[in-house]
């Protein structure tokens, strides 16, 4: 209601000093009622301008603020000219007050244009900036994510729903422990993260009333962005490819840069434990790699030179098969 009565004010207003201008100017009852009905057509496209203008974002706003200020000096200065050049004291007034409206808001149109081609080569420069990915629950709370950040190999920037910092809040004060500190462990991390100058973290607000599951939330992220999603979830990787959706997967990562180990080498391990089959013992490499070796239960908590077998590659990681050399 506010809004329809200042625009009626606003209408009437113009549509009476026109009228007042014609008046005055030709002392014609007619040119009142002409002048009056350009002042109508003015001000309906001064409301429709003012429409578009409140309903823009803030860049434009902010543009046509500034477009307002100066139609307002064009017009002083403007107004300035015409009392000292023009005989007529009462159509001056009523003409620098035309003016001052015309200009204002034609300066106010033309700031908001301008502010959004500024908008335009603003997000056209951060679009040059490269998103790495989404970040998921599971590759936060992992915390490799940081170190590989910390190296410099990401070149880019990362991107965290605000339904991925909700999760982590509520797991952060859940009443179990071991989820409390998992979800502590993931704001650290994020924190860590964030004082780093390779990466910058980018907080999206986007979010999906309509799913409730969090890995479908970040599906939906991906697929409509097109952007990759960093995770180290088995399932969301592998329902993630199977929508075509690219993943980068953080243990993936880490086996591809673990060291090469060929059958027939030689290598000092401690064992650990006893493994499956009669026999074996279990030892592991710095790295976490599992070695399995044969004969090799009576050396448990000893450290020992083993030779490889076979090493074998699976979606868990990679094995390594040996013998000792005794």
């Amino acid at each position: 209601m506010p809004g329809k009565t200042i625009s009626a004010i606003l209408v009437l207003s113009i549509v009476i000093l026109c009228g007042l201008i014609g008046f005055d100017a030709t002392k014609n009852i007619n040119y009142f009622v002409a002048f009056a009905a350009l002042g109508f057509l003015i001000s309906f496209s001064i409301i429709k301008i003012l429409r578009i203008w409140l309903s823009l974002d803030l860049y434009r706003i902010i543009g046509g603020a500034v477009g307002a200020l100066f139609g307002s000096l064009l017009s002083l200065a403007a107004t300035i000219v015409l009392v000292t050049t023009a005989p007529k004291t009462d159509i001056v007034f009523l003409t620098s007050v035309l003016i001052f409206i015309t200009l204002t808001l034609l300066c106010m149109q033309l700031g908001t244009v301008k502010a959004r081609d500024l908008k335009r080569k603003v997000e056209t420069a951060a679009e040059n900036r490269k998103i790495v990915g989404i970040l998921d629950t599971s590759v936060i709370i992992d915390g490799r994510i940081a170190d590989v950040c910390e190296t410099g190999f990401m070149d880019g920037d990362i991107i965290i729903p605000q339904f991925i910092l909700k999760e982590l809040q509520t797991i952060a004060d859940s009443s179990e422990s071991t989820k409390r500190t998992r979800g502590r462990r993931g704001l650290d991390i994020l924190n860590k993260i964030k004082k780093q100058a390779f990466v910058k973290i980018i907080i999206d607000d986007t979010d999906y009333p309509s799913t409730k599951e969090v890995d479908q939330k970040l599906i939906l992220m991906a697929r409509e962005t097109g952007h990759a999603i960093l995770t180290n979830d088995f399932n969301l990787n592998k329902v993630a490819e199977v929508q075509s959706i690219q993943v980068l997967n953080i243990n993936q990562l880490a086996n591809s840069l673990k060291p090469i180990v060929l059958p027939g080498e030689t290598m000092k391990v401690q064992v650990m434990k006893e493994g499956k089959e009669p026999g074996q013992g279990i030892a592991y490499l710095d790295d976490g790699t599992m070695v399995v070796v044969d004969n090799g239960r009576k050396f448990i908590n000893r450290n020992i030179e083993v030779t490889v077998t076979s090493v074998l590659q699976t979606t868990a990681g990679r094995m390594i098969f040996a013998v000792t050399k005794f």
